[in-house]
């Protein structure tokens, strides 16, 4: 696999947070794709359940994206420092970070995601 796919795919995602544009974003993913965000809550399978995941995360929001800071790619695997910010829908500026593992499938899709965050932080600046 290109690094050039997988750089397109982690900027597809990253520009969808952005947009809030949930079908976009769902796209991003293979069919039978597996979330882990963060690491360590139940795993997100499929299509249906990731554009639920990310109307639960963007419902609490005016305006609200992921930018990427740093991407590191190996095999078919990116991980990505990013920053997000937002404004919540009481106008309160919010601010988080984070670390997302990506692996992307054949099909040039993300297979599985490893998200490093704690979404605490950011509910608590809401």
């Amino acid at each position: 696999m290109s690094p050039e796919v997988i750089s397109k795919v982690v900027k597809a995602y990253f520009a969808a947070t952005r947009e809030m544009n949930q079908d976009a974003w769902v796209n991003t993913f293979a069919e039978d794709a597996i979330s882990h965000d963060p690491v360590g809550a139940p795993a997100i399978e499929g299509h249906q359940k990731l554009g639920e995941f990310f109307q639960s995360i963007t419902n609490a929001f005016k305006e609200v994206g992921l930018t990427e800071d740093q991407v590191f790619i190996a095999g078919n695997q990116a991980a990505v420092k990013w920053s997000g910010a937002g404004i919540s829908k009481q106008g309160n500026k919010v601010r988080f970070e984070g670390i997302d593992v990506f692996t992307i499938s054949e099909a040039g899709k993300i297979q599985t995601l490893h998200a490093y965050w704690n979404p605490a932080e950011m509910i608590a600046q809401l």
